[in-house]
């Protein structure tokens, strides 16, 4: 009886650690602490579009390299006025924000986007 009531403690402590760590890992890719501080901006031609949850993103071509953009949450682009159709295949965008950390990794957070000179701010207290 001693040592199935200590495997259930164990479990029980192996559950609760899991659970608790998946908002720190979620935390870790969804928040800022994966991006550089440094403002970056990036220029390009809109190649593939997947809009949605938990974001947005956005592949742009740029001198021969793809690039992902991760533009925000479905309520947030629609706040800005950020639409598909803004964000179609053969358009021009420019995305202001911050570049992944991993200087291999062609990968942008985007604060804001501009297209024909119009300007979309995601995170307008950033």
């Amino acid at each position: 009886m001693m040592a199935g009531r200590m495997l259930l403690d164990v479990k029980g402590f192996l559950l609760a650690a899991v659970i608790g760590l998946v908002p720190v890992m979620a935390q870790a890719h969804h928040g800022w602490a994966w991006a550089t501080d440094e403002d970056y901006e990036l220029t390009g031609t809109v190649v593939a579009v997947r809009l949605g949850n938990p974001h947005g993103e956005v592949d742009i071509a740029r001198d021969g390299e793809r690039w992902t953009v991760e533009v925000g949450q479905p309520w947030r682009n629609d706040r800005a006025g950020l639409t598909a159709e803004l964000l179609r295949e053969g358009r021009v965008i420019t995305a202001r924000g911050h570049r992944s950390a991993n200087a291999d990794e062609r990968l942008l957070k985007a604060e804001s986007v501009t297209i024909d000179g119009r300007h979309y701010v995601l995170y307008p207290n950033r």
